[in-house]
């Protein structure tokens, strides 16, 4: 009908919900019930295989989003150290598949038609031959080229608000790579404001996650904060030559259609988790008073009591369930 709609964009906050549910529901006073790792598996594991084929990045994104997790969630130590082994071993063994495996043989092999893509973005990554400035190839590799073109010639202050020359040679300069085109305009203060912002973030988030006093909506903060700091990462250290090329936007920032209304979609989340924090508080401090006032002898202390509901109200299940 004329619409386009990123399926991928909708699953990981589907996975980010699911993971903090199952991370809320299964806490003993050790740790995570040992049932809690399996479900988080089957969930995020059957989510992942069906994105990976089409777009490996936002797969491995997602899951170290949810390894994370996993840790904040206090799933046992031993069974993330096996995960994290058995990821390293598969890891390896697929890149060195990837690598050594003719492009044909990519071709003919069903859902592994990006595979070539893979190939070629991490030998480029991975090769360090010198090549003089008259040899270069600026056509190759233009996205990358460009790139850093615009990252060496911006400067501390750099070249102001709209003066931006890569972005008109840069294709995705609205999207993949804006990072570099924020430098090259704002120059390295620019950059690092943008870093620090997504860490101002993550700090507010957590802050927020430490006021809750249901683990669901503190798993769930979070989780969407570790998600858009971490996809934001992930953006900046391609634009920057620190990893190879992927299709990651940067949250909040990148032009996008789908990715934008989730990321509102995730504010939103984060601004209802926060109020509600803000509301059991001062419920909380009218609780106080008017325990105090019935130890003092106030008059009509059952009346004023009745008026609002109390904090253990606000608090209850039926607030997020």
């Amino acid at each position: 009908m004329g619409l386009q709609f990123q399926p991928s964009e909708l699953a990981k906050m589907a996975v980010i919900i699911a993971v903090s549910f199952i991370l809320s529901k299964r806490q003993d006073e050790d740790g995570a019930n040992p049932k809690a790792f399996k479900y988080i598996m089957l969930v995020a594991g059957l989510v992942i295989l069906l994105i990976a084929p089409e777009n490996l990045s936002t797969a491995m994104l997602l899951f170290g989003v949810v390894f994370l997790m996993m840790c904040i969630g206090r799933v046992s130590s031993k069974k993330l150290l096996m995960l994290t082994g058995t990821l390293i071993l598969l890891a390896t063994l697929a890149i060195t598949v990837i690598l050594f495996t003719p492009v044909k043989t990519f071709r003919t092999t069903p859902g592994l038609h990006r595979a070539e893509t893979w190939q070629n973005r991490i030998k480029e990554f991975f090769d360090n031959e010198e090549v003089p400035a008259a040899k270069f190839d600026i056509d190759k590799d233009a996205q990358i080229a460009h790139a850093r073109i615009a990252i060496a010639t911006s400067n501390v202050v750099g070249k102001g608000p709209g003066n931006s020359v890569q972005r008109d040679f840069l294709s995705q300069a609205f999207s993949d790579f804006i990072f570099a085109i924020v430098i090259e305009e704002m120059g390295l203060i620019g950059g690092i404001f943008v870093v620090f912002l997504y860490l101002w973030l993550l700090m507010r988030a957590g802050r927020i996650a430490q006021k809750c006093e249901r683990t669901f909506p503190a798993f769930l903060v979070m989780g969407i904060a570790l998600l858009l700091v971490s996809q934001a990462i992930l953006n900046m250290m391609v634009a920057v030559g620190l990893f190879p090329v992927t299709g990651q936007p940067l949250p909040l920032i990148s032009k996008g259609g789908t990715s934008t209304l989730i990321n509102c979609a995730y504010i939103g989340m984060i601004l209802s988790v926060s109020r509600y924090t803000a509301q059991l508080e001062e419920q909380k401090e009218h609780d106080a008073q008017l325990q105090l006032q019935i130890t003092t002898g106030a008059e009509n202390p059952v009346g004023q009591l009745g008026a609002e509901p109390t904090a253990e109200v606000l608090n209850s299940d039926e607030k997020f369930e």
